[in-house]
């Protein structure tokens, strides 16, 4: 058996596969962009050879190399055979995420059918659904920032001694625009008194100590609060039983300005004393 962990990232274009490959190399992979997959067998057998502190590769295959469809299979049954340890790590993600992004960064997509860059995506999976099926870990990244990927692919490369915890996401947002589409767990926070109506209060937001102290004071408040840190306290070593990466949690008022902006916020300490990754966004706070 070669004493080589031989990661190959590939997927959708757009889809984070940069990022994935910064990820492991900042763990310690040897990492290589776009090497020809008929490439793959010569380059390894230089690594064992010449290389022998060299213990994990990192490589992105994909469409932007035009025989890559063609030969992925054969080439990688081919070193399974030999001994090497291919693992496949396949990134995915929703298709108003990706044009969203090509939009951001003005790039063409590589099969984009007369610049229609929604027909290219669509293309494209269909031409990698096949890889996909082998894929030995496959990441949706639709929700996920740089530094949250970045999180993601750490945490299920690193050893187990070293993994990093769960990554959640706080979000705060009023019903009236509308519910996050990413969320895991959605509480209504609408039954708690609102500062909105006091006129003192009313100008200002969730991050004001004075909101904050109005809305926390309550009995209901105090008593949500715990039951809630109780419900989360329980959920989560669960979750991270279970594998999960990420967790979105979202919490809504009417117009997400105060008391949904006030929970997230302790919600989000709590998680931090608890020595979690927490990113925490008040998506409606400006919007009220």
């Amino acid at each position: 058996m070669k004493n080589l962990r031989v990661v190959i990232i590939t997927g959708l274009s757009g889809s984070g596969k940069s990022t994935a490959l910064r990820a492991l190399e900042d763990i310690g992979f040897f990492c290589v962009d776009n090497l020809p997959v008929v490439l793959l067998p010569k380059f390894l057998a230089i690594t064992v050879l010449s290389s022998p502190e060299i213990k994990q590769v990192a490589m992105v295959m994909d469409l932007r190399e035009r025989s890559f469809l063609d030969k992925y299979k054969r080439i990688f049954s081919r070193l399974k055979e030999k001994g090497y340890k291919i693992e496949i790590l396949f990134l995915e993600c929703g298709d108003d995420s990706l044009l969203h992004r090509f939009s951001e960064t003005r790039r063409t997509h590589p099969l984009s059918v007369k610049g229609s860059v929604i027909e290219g995506i669509g293309l494209e999976r269909e031409k990698l659904d096949s890889l996909k099926q082998m894929a030995d870990k496959i990441i949706d990244t639709t929700s996920a920032n740089v530094h949250q990927l970045k999180d993601i692919v750490q945490r299920y490369y690193l050893p187990s001694s070293e993994h990093k915890k769960m990554v959640i996401n706080v979000t705060s947002f009023g019903y009236r625009y509308g519910l996050p589409t990413d969320a895991d767990l959605v509480f209504d926070v609408r039954f708690l008194p609102n500062p909105y109506y006091i006129e003192d209060l009313k100008k200002f937001n969730g991050n004001n100590k004075a909101v904050e102290k109005f809305v926390l004071e309550n009995n209901e408040s105090k008593e949500f609060l715990q039951r809630i840190l109780d419900l989360m306290n329980f959920l989560i070593p669960l979750y991270e039983k279970e594998g999960k990466a990420m967790l979105n949690i979202s919490l809504g008022c009417t117009g997400g300005k105060h008391r949904s902006v006030v929970m997230a916020n302790q919600l989000s300490a709590h998680f931090l004393a608890m020595k979690y990754i927490v990113n925490t966004s008040q998506r409606d706070i400006n919007k009220s």
